[in-house]
């Protein structure tokens, strides 16, 4: 497999993969109460999840419970670990669905490869892949999966800015990522970013989350929700929070050419939303293309506008004009 993660990014950090590896291979053999952070999944999902699997999931979130899956998706989790949450989105997509976990810890694998097994045994079909990769270049075809999540593991990677690259990679448009990491409210010092320690401990390669949206934002993704959970610790006066970070893959309209106007009224629950670098106020009907139509007709916004045919406006667009 070809590494694309940057080098140079790498260095500056002085902590190697490798180090990282080797932190999270002891943390497969016994568990580590000092990595990341306690996470409380429902009964409800972990009744097929073989007990042992609980003891090695480390985390500070659940992603998997908040991305909103479907039957017959495919959702990749990456540092998938000892396949908790891959376990958890196995029942919710289905027999018809499937779910990839990825990591690139052999001890960790070998785990989650063995409970496999186990967790088939109980639901009565497999439909999990676990492969080894790095989150800077993710072993998954291009545009093939609805989600993506992760649970505390972008803060581990010395090239953020590839990972979510590589995430824009693999989802079809429209698809959206869940991720659960560590946030810091101000910028990590750079003495800070040389222990081995606090960056496996998911402090020292924490973004603040004006960065994390700066390096999101630039691979493309649009449609953010952000959530801050909790305070995880707070290390030399810099404080580090849970946060739940969900943004979507644009769905590009097929035909630009497209020249009919719609009316969009957004419904609440603000008094305003700005979408696309446009205003719309509450209950105010706004005249919109067919690419904002298409757009707001899109998750996260289907449902927060009514989208008006000004042609018939007594109906919704039809599904076979451009903005559907």
């Amino acid at each position: 497999m070809n590494d694309r993660s940057n080098v140079s990014q790498a260095a500056q950090t002085g902590v190697s993969r490798n180090e990282v590896r080797d932190f999270y291979a002891k943390a497969a053999v016994a568990s580590q109460e000092s990595l990341c952070c306690p996470v409380k999944y429902d009964p409800g999902d972990l009744s097929h999840v073989p007990e042992e699997v609980l003891s090695i999931s480390y985390g500070c979130g659940s992603p998997v419970s908040r991305a909103s899956i479907s039957p017959g998706e495919t959702l990749v989790d990456l540092g998938s670990g000892g396949g908790i949450d891959c376990f958890i989105a196995a029942k919710v997509v289905g027999p018809e669905g499937r779910v990839i976990g990825v990591d690139m810890t052999d001890e960790m694998l070998e785990k989650a490869r063995r409970h496999a097994t186990q967790v088939a045994d109980n639901l009565g079909y497999a439909n999990v892949d676990f492969r080894q990769g790095f989150l800077e270049a993710i072993p998954v075809d291009d545009a093939s999966v609805n989600a993506v999540t992760s649970n505390c593991v972008v803060n581990l990677s010395p090239a953020k800015q590839e990972v979510f690259r590589e995430i824009s990679r693999i989802l079809k448009p429209g698809g959206r990522f869940v991720i659960a990491d560590i946030i810091s409210d101000r910028e990590v010092p750079d003495a800070m970013r040389q222990n081995t320690e606090l960056w496996g401990e998911c402090v020292s390669g924490a973004l603040t989350l004006e960065r994390f949206l700066e390096y999101a934002k630039g691979a493309g993704f649009h449609g953010f929700q952000v959530s801050k959970d909790y305070l995880w610790k707070v290390v030399e006066g810099i404080k580090f929070y849970s946060y739940i970070i969900t943004a979507y893959k644009p769905d590009p309209l097929e035909d630009p050419s497209c020249c009919k106007e719609y009316f969009a009224v957004y419904g609440g629950p603000f008094d305003r939303i700005e979408v696309a670098g446009q205003e719309f106020n509450v209950g105010v009907a706004r005249e919109i293309d067919d690419e904002t139509c298409h757009l707001l007709s899109q998750a996260p916004y289907s449902g927060l506008f009514s989208l008006i045919d000004p042609d018939n406006e007594n109906a919704e667009p039809e599904t076979d004009s451009c903005c559907g």
